[in-house]
């Protein structure tokens, strides 16, 4: 997904899936009566019912696994603001030291956030190499800068340490996530099976308006599965994206 939003995609599926529609219309007027009737109506609606079966577990599985995906960075993110809260609150207990640190930690998030998320827009390039800002280099610096005096401080100090290492890989794996998308060939294909399944319902059907108007309901229906599929898919734009206001805030209700 790289020119069109899933709204313009779900928009073509309608079309094209509301498109077989009457192409199933035209195929009927087309053929004598003779070949829409005994064997032929049989074998259409067992080929049909097995398209559909296929279309179906296959509507399933990019459900649930664009919503594992939608979950997954979700909770990836929830991980995020844990550990920087966790950092922040360790940083206090080190003591006034680590009060530079804290500043670049605060000014760090907000840079961190507008990073992630644009990471996670369609146009996108994933295949660019990922680059730690500076900023964020500077506070492991100021970490390992900090001078304990006693054996407490020197406790904290590792736990900050602790803290940003695994900051730093919940940071990793939200960016190499974004290279997951969903192919366009595979819905290209879902949108061909259930093109081909309203043909062959409005092959048998009469032809006339309550017929098309059921029908492109059930287009809806199955165009707008399509693009739920494809906004839990991009969890980072859309209508359905993760705030960054947590993220953003995770550390104005601190104590400074």
């Amino acid at each position: 997904m790289t020119a069109m939003t899933p709204l313009l995609m779900s928009l073509a599926a309608f079309v094209c899936i509301f498109g077989g529609t009457f192409l199933g219309i035209f195929v009927r007027r087309k053929l004598p009566d003779h070949h829409l009737s005994g064997d032929t109506k049989d074998v259409v609606r067992q080929g049909t019912a097995l398209i559909a079966t296929l279309a179906s577990l296959v509507l399933g599985l990019l459900i649930a696994s664009a919503n594992g995906r939608y979950e997954a960075e979700s909770s990836q993110i929830k991980q995020l603001i844990a550990h920087v809260i966790l950092l922040d609150n360790t940083l206090v207990l080190f003591g006034p030291d680590a009060e530079a640190v804290r500043a670049l930690l605060r000014s760090d998030v907000g840079i961190a956030a507008a990073r992630i998320w644009s990471e996670g827009q369609p146009v996108f390039a994933s295949q660019r190499p990922f680059h730690a800002d500076a900023q964020s280099l500077a506070i492991y610096d100021e970490v390992l800068k900090l001078a304990p005096k006693t054996d407490a401080q020197r406790f904290y100090q590792s736990r900050a340490m602790d803290a940003l290492i695994e900051i730093g890989k919940t940071r990793l794996l939200l960016f190499t996530s974004t290279t997951g998308s969903i192919p366009i060939p595979f819905l290209i294909v879902l949108v061909g099976w259930l093109a081909l399944i309203f043909a062959s319902i409005s092959l048998f059907a009469e032809s006339n308006a309550r017929t098309v108007t059921i029908l492109c309901i059930f287009s809806l229906a199955a165009s707008a599965a399509i693009f739920l599929i494809l906004e839990l898919s991009q969890p980072f734009a859309g209508l359905m994206r993760i705030s960054d206001e947590p993220l953003r805030n995770a550390l104005v209700a601190l104590p400074r």
